[in-house]
């Protein structure tokens, strides 16, 4: 190229720079970049008035999604989110709940109730079953072989008193044993009174006769007239050893029994069992002498009461429940057998009082139990909880609230779900701008 050209080409070059120096200084850097004389000084006032955040002291880390809880080493939440760094001077800033106006609390329909300390008890419910109770049962038997010659309680079902005739029978066994003791008195009779020997010797047979029809059952009436009159009695009568109903009757009239078999079966049904069957997470509240209301669906407006008595030792492995022993007073009969009866136990899940919150302020999770507290001024807290028993409609707790605090039981799953979401929103905002930089290009003037 020439001396010319070349002075040519370089003229080109200066007026090409000269006219891009003028573009920047005019429009500036791409990315909104100015480079005028007033950004040294902004970023020497900012340098004065703010401590970058690798020189202020870390304090903790506090909860992605606005919970109470903070870390003094970084960790992640149960959904993987990062905690957020915490520095001096910004813990006043943290908001760890949300904020309502009394308009949007109305509209949100808020309802909170203080937490206070209370017995617990939680209702108990089973189905049962009457039975008889075992303890008053007895069966009707002789201990001679004999013929009934007269059947006078002739029915299943039929209610008998104590002392009551059921049958007249003839044994030839209770005839001899009679006849043995007359022989026996006759023969003490004849004794010599000076012969001590002789006369000791017929009492002992009197009395061994007189014991031998005790012990087979004769009736006290028909010893007395056998000893007064000397007359043997051919046909006695059988009692009733007790008032209660026939449940069993073996016997017919002109029927031979022999010793040991039953003729009937009495039941006394002024108290009856009643057969409880309670799901066997509910059995450690059940103890005995705990008192029982009952309905039956023969009586809707009646309700029965009674205690529980026998817990048994054992559970059923196809429906998990255990059953409860029942007494039920039954003095007018009323209550029949196998009938089917409702039982409520109102079961003390706490020995002594304990600070309670309603069930509905509790949001659980599965891993963690959270209440929201009513801190005045329109604003709520969500707060972690340990809970405890429950009942009543209540639930104890055991660490995390303190007594007279307020808490939300309604509505309170749309305040968590506004705290939530508010501090997601928080935790995924972008850091401010710093003094001197632009937050995009700056559009020519």
């Amino acid at each position: 190229m020439t001396r010319p050209g070349l002075i040519l080409a370089g003229v080109a070059i200066a007026a090409l720079a000269g006219a891009g120096g003028y573009f920047v200084g005019t429009y500036g850097l791409p990315g909104g970049l100015r480079r005028d004389a007033a950004q040294p000084a902004m970023t020497a006032n900012q340098s004065t008035t703010d401590t970058p955040k690798a020189e202020k002291k870390l304090l903790y880390y506090r909860n992605p999604m606005g919970l109470p809880d903070v870390s003094p080493a970084p960790k992640k939440d149960w959904m993987g989110m990062d905690y957020i760094p915490v520095y001096e001077g910004e813990d006043e800033g943290v908001d760890r709940g949300i904020k309502l106006s009394p308009q949007k609390v109305q509209l949100l329909g808020v309802r909170t109730e203080e937490a206070r300390s209370r017995m617990l008890s939680r209702p108990i419910r089973a189905t049962a079953s009457f039975q008889f109770d075992e303890r008053r049962q007895v069966d009707v038997t002789v201990k001679y072989e004999a013929w009934i010659e007269k059947l006078l309680v002739n029915a299943t079902g039929e209610p008998v008193k104590a002392g009551q005739t059921m049958m007249l029978v003839y044994s030839p066994a209770m005839v001899q044993a009679q006849e043995e003791y007359l022989l026996a008195a006759r023969l003490r009779d004849e004794t010599l009174p000076d012969d001590r020997a002789a006369r000791n010797d017929a009492d002992r047979l009197v009395q061994g006769a007189l014991a031998r029809l005790r012990n087979l059952d004769l009736p006290r009436a028909v010893q007395d007239r056998l000893v007064r009159t000397g007359q043997v009695s051919r046909q006695f009568a059988i009692a009733a050893p007790m008032q209660g109903i026939v449940t069993d009757k073996g016997v017919v009239e002109g029927m031979r029994i022999m010793p040991g078999d039953r003729l009937y079966r009495l039941v006394d049904d002024s108290q009856l069992w009643l057969q409880a069957e309670v799901f066997e997470q509910d059995i450690g509240l059940i103890k005995p002498g705990q008192p029982v209301e009952i309905a039956v669906n023969a009586y809707p407006n009646r309700t029965f009461t009674g205690k529980v008595a026998f817990i048994y030792p054992t559970v059923n492995r196809d429906t998990r429940t255990a059953r409860v022993r029942i007494e039920v007073p039954n003095p007018d009969g009323a209550l029949k057998a196998d009938m089917y009866a409702s039982v409520l136990l109102n079961a003390q899940t706490i020995t002594e009082e304990a600070l309670a919150v309603p069930e509905s302020a509790v949001i659980d999770s599965g891993r963690r139990q959270i209440v929201i507290v009513d801190i005045g001024m329109g604003r709520f807290d969500p707060r972690e909880v340990k809970l405890g028993a429950r009942g009543d409609g209540y639930v104890e707790v055991r660490d995390g609230l303190e007594e007279g605090e307020a808490v939300v039981v309604q509505a309170n799953f749309l305040l968590d779900a506004e705290a939530n979401l508010k501090a997601a929103l928080q935790s995924f905002a972008p850091p401010p701008a710093t003094a001197g930089q632009s937050q995009g290009p700056e559009m020519p003037k």
